[in-house]
């Protein structure tokens, strides 16, 4: 089986023989599975209404667990992005009652995120398409290699959120 990246890099090979292309037979796949995977997921998350930044805040209060509440701090941590950034985002969840500011009983300046009925409703229903539909992408791998697979990315992938 040949795929795009083998043409790539066979051309590399041959247009640039002094050096040493094969990180791209990995990190080149990778790159071009998240792209596909980011387009099937903003697929499935318009089917339910969502942006993708929409999904990633919604979730990371869904698996907060009940009462579903997050820290604004604690959202920038699971989403990496800037804490203005997150503001903007948790006022527009709160414009579309997804979510709902409170007082924070530890903090009197702070504030808690609060998942409401409806961003729960919404998130679950685009989680479950989403796991359907990242079923499907790795269809073709059995579960020994999905698992191996899982493995050796985490191994690459640990360094960087060790940081």
């Amino acid at each position: 089986m040949h795929d795009e990246v083998d043409r790539i890099v066979e051309a590399w090979e041959r247009e640039r023989p002094d050096l040493d292309v094969t990180p791209l037979t990995v990190l080149s796949r990778v790159s071009r599975l998240s792209r596909h995977l980011d387009l099937a997921r903003r697929a499935v998350f318009a089917r339910h209404g969502l942006e993708t930044w929409e999904f990633d805040v919604l979730s990371a209060l869904r698996r907060a667990g009940a009462p579903y509440r997050l820290s604004p701090g604690a959202l920038l941590t699971q989403t990496l992005v800037t804490s203005g950034t997150m503001t903007n985002r948790i006022d527009r969840l709160t414009q579309r009652g997804f979510v709902s500011r409170l007082p924070s009983p530890d903090d009197r300046r702070g504030v808690l995120v609060e998942l409401a009925d409806l961003g729960r409703t919404r998130v679950d229903g685009a989680l479950a398409d989403l796991l359907d539909e990242e079923r499907t992408l790795l269809a073709g791998l059995p579960d020994e290699d999905r698992i191996r697979l899982a493995d050796l990315l985490r191994s690459v992938v640990a360094p960087f959120d060790a940081h």
